[in-house]
């Protein structure tokens, strides 16, 4: 019961970061879950596949809760988001495929690397120039794609991709990001299913795995992550922006280092 009440521990808080930060959980939740799978005796070949997979899953329910807040404010272009789904469909899938495949360490250093990339972005606050229109069809699919696939190894919706993707393609920063909202439905639900896929005759798995994903801990980490997200959300109206970015690159550096750490 112990390992339970650890699941929404870790649910708990990286909803409120996310509500705070306004980033997805993944990157909170993955080293976390890897430490818990850790204390819980999961073989170290399976954990980050584990802790990726789980959290992949978990993005399914907070992608669609948040697209549909940002639906009801008229700001995700469905349009926009319908023409990049393909893209994300196939880059989220094939990555993850290849994730299953690939040894923790190599593994546990990618993620490390994307991880660095994506806190020095935060904390600097680097933004396209928005100067050149949307690419055609075939320039949509590649970014899409990387995108999606990006977002799979990191077990993120990828709207810190998306997002600077779309204002570089001069799309009004407001329906950027519930456009990216809307895209990490899909991105999640490929996922998930090819971690499903390449987990599911892996041994050595906790009983109520399916595949990759361990389902007690996606079931609490969604519920509890959904219930704090709104009180992180309301204390970041009352914080300084610049301090909240520094505060969530720390995080992120700290997290990152330490599983790489522990799996090495």
């Amino acid at each position: 019961m112990h390992w339970w009440l650890a699941y929404v521990a870790i649910g708990a808080l990286a909803g409120f970061i996310a509500g705070l930060l306004g980033i997805g959980g993944g990157a909170v939740i993955v080293p976390l879950l890897v430490f818990a799978f850790t204390a819980q005796g999961v073989p170290e070949s399976n954990l980050l596949h584990l802790a990726l997979a789980t959290t992949m899953a978990t993005i399914i329910f907070t992608s669609l809760s948040s697209a549909r807040a940002h639906h009801s404010h008229g700001s995700v272009d469905w349009t926009m988001a319908r023409i990049m789904m393909p893209g994300m469909l196939a880059g989220a899938f094939v990555a993850a495929l290849i994730a299953g495949m690939v040894p923790t360490r190599p593994l546990a250093i990618t993620f490390t690397a994307l991880i660095f990339v994506a806190a020095t972005q935060v904390v600097l606050d680097l933004r396209p120039k928005t100067t050149r229109a949307l690419p055609g069809p075939a320039g949509v699919f590649a970014a899409a794609s990387l995108i999606g696939a990006i977002s799979s190894l990191l077990a993120v919706g990828g709207a810190f991709l998306t997002i600077p993707f779309l204002a570089w393609c001069n799309v009004p920063l407001r329906r950027a990001i519930g456009t990216a909202a809307a895209n990490g439905f899909p991105i999640a639900l490929a996922g998930t299913a090819a971690y499903v896929l390449q987990g599911w005759r892996v041994p050595g798995l906790p009983e109520g795995s399916l595949g990759y994903v361990y389902l007690p801990a996606l079931a609490l980490i969604a519920a509890s992550s959904m219930l704090t997200a709104p009180a992180g959300a309301k204390l970041a109206h009352r914080m300084p922006v610049k301090k909240l970015r520094i505060l969530l690159a720390l995080i992120l550096y700290a997290l990152a280092i330490r599983l790489l750490v522990r799996l090495w």
